[in-house]
């Protein structure tokens, strides 16, 4: 097996065990805070005194941009979803850095679990809410989280990581 081979192998591997982990742990996350521990009843329950759960149902995508209230809608969310998840797949199977496979992984177990709410419930069910004084973050799930960390380590590899090459 040659060395870029066996690098875009390890890549593979890599994004695509992510990605299962990403979905369980964020799946099995909604289903304890829904089914199990019932946020809905529930909240807010404040953890710290800047941070509560709470039980946010998101029509749209970040910052609730583009809320869908028509099944039309949703549909066109879950078909923009399934052609960017598609996209990073086919991302993924071209990566040939370990650094990137994670973090194309971790966007697309976020992804496929953000979608799945979207199917199953109409939504996005987000709990985590940071606020200090008057100042609130918006809403999120660890979906949210593996997307954000999947984005930031591949900005991480594209700009700082000492395999980034550098621009002409």
């Amino acid at each position: 097996m040659s060395v870029g081979l066996a690098s875009q192998t390890a890549a593979r591997l890599i994004g695509g065990v992510s990605a299962f982990l990403m979905l369980l742990i964020d799946q099995a996350h909604k289903f304890w805070m829904l089914d199990v521990y019932d946020i809905a009843s529930r909240q807010p329950v404040q953890v710290l005194p800047f941070f509560d759960l709470v039980m946010a149902w998101n029509k749209g995508v970040s910052y609730s941009l583009f809320e869908a209230n028509t099944e039309l809608g949703r549909y066109g969310l879950l078909a923009v979803t399934g052609a960017a998840t598609l996209f990073l797949a086919v991302w993924l199977g071209r990566s040939t850095t370990k650094l990137s496979g994670l973090g194309l992984g971790l966007i697309i177990g976020g992804a496929i679990g953000n979608g799945i709410d979207r199917t199953l419930y109409g939504a996005v069910a987000d709990f985590f809410h940071f606020h200090v004084g008057s100042f609130s973050w918006y809403v999120f799930n660890l979906a949210d989280i593996g997307i954000v960390a999947g984005v930031g380590l591949l900005l991480y590899e594209s700009l700082v990581s000492p395999d980034a090459k550098p621009s002409a």
